[in-house]
């Protein structure tokens, strides 16, 4: 055991165990501690053999921990095991609240060391041969939340509505139809739409559609939460995209 207190915050990648860095890997087997979140794959729990394993999960309305708990337990493990890994979903600093836990055990004089993982905003989508960014379609890309901590939606979805690029919203699946409300109001009811739940896993689910019908074609197709949602362009390079179009061209006549 080391008692030399540390805390390495760790990106676990969008789901798949794969997915993860060699580093966080090696992370994980020097552990004495693994704190870990809801949307990790828990088979990255057999590298840390001789770690203890601690669940913090957090999911939507559902809140095993608050925040401020999970802090405290994280500096708690270091103080009286040392080598404490913090293992998070996606990236720690992509909306995992990441940099809370480093303030918080900074201000406890707890070294910290940080190991990116792979964003499902950008992953999940690739996965699907669905590019964030294309040229001629789309030059840049935003990556929102679909909930603040307030329950609302965030102002910056407004913003990203009225601009031309790839939007990537997270943690918005409950707010899909509000959501899509804002697009409508930016004329963009034809705008290609995708949904992804469970991302990279085998529980992955599919939906594609155009802003005026996501709505149904989720409901048709039973996704759930986790789930991304991609509104843009580049939407309609997906395969499931042109079949559609195809077929709905074909009944059209046109």
């Amino acid at each position: 055991m080391n008692n030399q207190p540390k805390i390495t915050l760790v990106g676990a990648g969008p789901g798949d165990a794969e997915l993860i860095t060699l580093k966080g890997i090696k992370a994980l087997k020097a552990a004495d501690v693994v704190l870990y979140d809801a949307l990790v794959n828990e088979e990255l729990l057999e590298f840390a053999e001789n770690a203890v394993k601690v669940y913090v999960g957090k999911r939507s309305g559902e809140h095993s921990y608050a925040q401020d708990a999970v802090n405290k337990l994280l500096v708690d493990y270091a103080l009286n095991y040392g080598n404490v890994v913090r293992l998070k979903g996606g990236d720690p600093f992509v909306f995992g609240r990441g940099y809370e836990e480093l303030d918080y055990a900074a201000a406890h004089n707890i070294a910290v060391e940080i190991i990116p993982g792979i964003s499902s905003s950008v992953a999940v989508p690739g996965l699907q041969h669905i590019p964030v960014t294309h040229r001629g379609l789309s030059e840049s890309f935003w990556v929102v939340t679909g909930t603040t901590s307030n329950g609302r939606i965030s102002d910056d979805v407004y913003e990203a509505a009225r601009s031309k690029a790839t939007v990537v919203v997270l943690m918005g699946l409950h707010k899909l139809a509000e959501i899509v409300e804002i697009f409508k109001k930016q004329t963009k009811n034809k705008l290609p739409v995708a949904v992804i739940q469970s991302g990279s896993t085998p529980q992955e689910k599919l939906a594609i559609g155009i802003v005026d019908n996501i709505v149904e074609i989720v409901e048709e197709n039973g996704l759930t939460s986790p789930a991304i949602i991609i509104f843009g362009e580049v939407v309609a390079l997906h395969p499931l995209f042109q079949a559609e179009k195809e077929a709905h061209d074909v009944v059209t006549g046109k």
